[in-house]
């Protein structure tokens, strides 16, 4: 034995269980996996490599979070075309991320007023939404500095966000190559 208890092992096998349950549940046929899952998995069988693949997945999330409402579509094309990255990938990331960029919007101002020692600009998502809906170019010059100081903020979040990102779903996507893209060789 290694030194480990029966109850070690049992737990740490019951542990292991809930999570394959829990992954099994995102990854059943669902929502997430017609619009999410597959389309990866069929970048890859098209010959997509991980590696680009990855990157196209971690800039489209950094992209999609971008602190100016309306302009990461834009942004996620050009930097595809300018990298040479997967388009569909960088767009699929960008549009499922789009809630978590409503909810970083506020959190973006206050980090950058922070950073630029601005006067903290009293405004909820709620405010900024009925002030594009009444007038979207009144909204747009009320909150230029603010935009432009939360721009600021996630230029500094977002390098570090895509390399982080990359380094987890590089070996992530490989794996999943080599499982579910790559056929097996059955042997007699």
């Amino acid at each position: 034995m290694d030194g480990r208890s029966f109850t070690t092992i049992r737990a740490q096998r019951l542990r292991q269980s809930r999570i394959r349950k829990w992954a099994d549940l995102i990854v059943q046929k669902g929502f997430f996996y017609r619009r999410l899952v597959r389309p990866i998995l069929d970048l890859l069988r098209q010959g997509v490599t991980p590696e680009k693949l990855a990157l196209g997945l971690a800039i489209g999330g950094a992209l999609g979070v971008f602190p100016a409402l309306g302009c990461t579509t834009l942004l996620c094309t050009i930097v595809a075309i300018v990298l040479r990255l997967n388009l569909p990938a960088i767009q699929i990331v960008n549009y499922f991320v789009y809630p978590i960029q409503i909810a970083l919007l506020v959190p973006f101002f206050r980090l950058g007023e922070k950073l630029f020692r601005a006067a903290p600009l009293p405004v909820s998502i709620a405010q900024i939404q009925g002030m594009i809906h009444a007038n979207a170019w009144a909204a747009v010059r009320f909150l230029w500095t603010t935009t432009w100081h939360a721009i600021v903020a996630w230029g500094l979040i977002a390098p570090v966000f895509v390399g982080l990102a990359y380094l987890i779903l590089t070996p992530i996507l490989r794996r999943v190559l080599r499982r579910e893209v790559t056929p097996t060789v059955e042997t007699d």
